[in-house]
């Protein structure tokens, strides 16, 4: 039973996630911010995690309370549901292509967060959804999921695309690395004997 269920409430924020790692990639995300729920639905889709989040955030301050504690509950969600990593790949990695944009993510769930991000957007909005918040959600993504992550921009001249092909191209990484190993189902991937 790899799912987690998460609550977050803060001054800024009220977050509920739930998550299914051994889903077929359902999504219900309600943050309140569009851009954001539409690449959230990528991540769930792509990654083959039933995903259900809810935010309430202070959106008449501004997106950046929302995406980055949305980042932090699912982070903790996966590293919940994961447990003590026993049969996982571990470790996985993508190059997705969509359109102009090219994007390289690879990942280690190897409890120790590190973010790695080689992204630029030629803009700072897409639509009203600042750029910057791209990074500010793998950040606590990372972070909150003990998650090694690199993030490369191998080209791009559309900050949609680009913003999408990123969530895409960790998604997929992701799938690959929470992925049970049939070689290896009882054991923790790790010398030390623990993640």
């Amino acid at each position: 039973m790899r799912k987690a269920e998460i609550s977050r409430k803060t001054a800024e924020t009220d977050i509920s996630v739930t998550v299914d790692l051994d889903g077929t990639g359902r999504y219900d995300i309600r943050t309140g911010v569009g851009f954001f729920d539409h690449m959230m639905d990528q991540l769930a889709r792509h990654a083959l995690i039933d995903i259900t989040l809810r935010c309430e955030g202070d959106l008449h301050i501004d997106d950046h309370h929302t995406v980055e504690d949305c980042g932090i509950a699912l982070g903790q969600a996966l590293t919940r549901a994961l447990g003590d990593k026993r049969g996982i790949r571990r470790y996985g990695s993508f190059h997705l292509a969509m359109d102009d944009a090219l994007v390289r993510a690879a990942l280690d769930l190897s409890g120790r967060p590190f973010l790695v991000w080689n992204l630029p957007f030629p803009t700072e909005k897409i639509g009203s959804f600042d750029t910057e918040l791209v990074r500010e959600f793998f950040q606590a993504l990372a972070t909150h999921g003990g998650i090694t992550l690199h993030v490369d921009l191998i080209h791009g001249v559309n900050s949609h695309h680009i913003a999408e092909a990123a969530f895409k191209a960790v998604a997929r990484s992701l799938r690959e690395a929470i992925e049970p190993d049939p070689r290896r189902a009882d054991a923790i991937p790790s010398t030390k004997g623990m993640l």
